[in-house]
Order: structure tokens, then sequence, then C-alpha cells
């Protein structure tokens, strides 16, 4: 079992940054890959970026590749999203997740989420 917890969300400027972070509950986090999902009213929950297991492996959406990083850090079972030049369009509720093998870009294959934190950018 895994409990997920996300912070860090808030209210920005086009253009500036802001840096999510998740903190995992159970003793087996380094067993999980992690992802990030986001969801905007009235739209589909899409996937932003995934971790694997040791960090190693990162995947991102085109729409904020070399915007965002994900990263993780399995002693302090937390994994972050490091999100820079951020655009109105960025403007969701940002969600955790985790999921027992390799990454995968689709939310239906993570097994844990959290609650999320929204993210709102005005221009």
């Amino acid at each position: 079992q895994v409990q997920l917890v996300e912070s860090g969300g808030g209210s920005v400027q086009a253009g500036d940054s802001l840096r999510l972070s998740c903190a995992a509950s159970g003793r087996t986090f380094s067993n999980y890959a992690m992802g990030w999902f986001r969801q905007a009213p009235g739209k589909e929950r899409e996937f932003v970026a995934t971790i694997s297991w040791s960090g190693g492996t990162t995947s991102y959406a085109d729409s904020v590749k070399g915007r965002f990083t994900i990263s993780r850090d399995n002693v302090k079972k937390t994994v972050s999203l490091q999100m820079s030049s951020l655009k109105p369009d960025d403007t969701a509720v940002y969600s955790c997740a985790a999921k027992r093998g390799g990454t995968h870009l689709v939310p239906g294959a993570y097994d844990y989420w959290g609650q999320g934190t929204q993210v709102t950018v005005s221009s």
C-alpha cells in the first residue's frame, strides 16, 4: 500500500516557476514507478511526466518537454515536478501516482493516487 500527498501548488503568473512535491508513505516506495498527471476543468486527465523506480528513466508529455523536470528521492520517499516557464494552459489539478513495475503514460496503469494540488497560471 502506498499513500501519496501532493503539495506546492498555487497561483502564479505566466513565465513563473513552481515546484510540486509528492510525499509517499509505505516501505516499498522504491519499487514503484511514479507519474504526474493533470486535469483541467472540463477535460480528461492527461499525462505530464513519469519516472522509473531508479530515476534513470523519465518521459514527458510534448506539451511540457523542456519546461518541466521530474525527479525522485527514494530515501526521502518523495517525487517532485519542477515546472518553469509556466503557461495559462498549464492550469489544472496536478496529481502524483504510483505503479508497480515500469513507467507508463496511461492513468489507468497506476495503482495509487494522491488527492491533487491546484496550479493556476494567469496571463
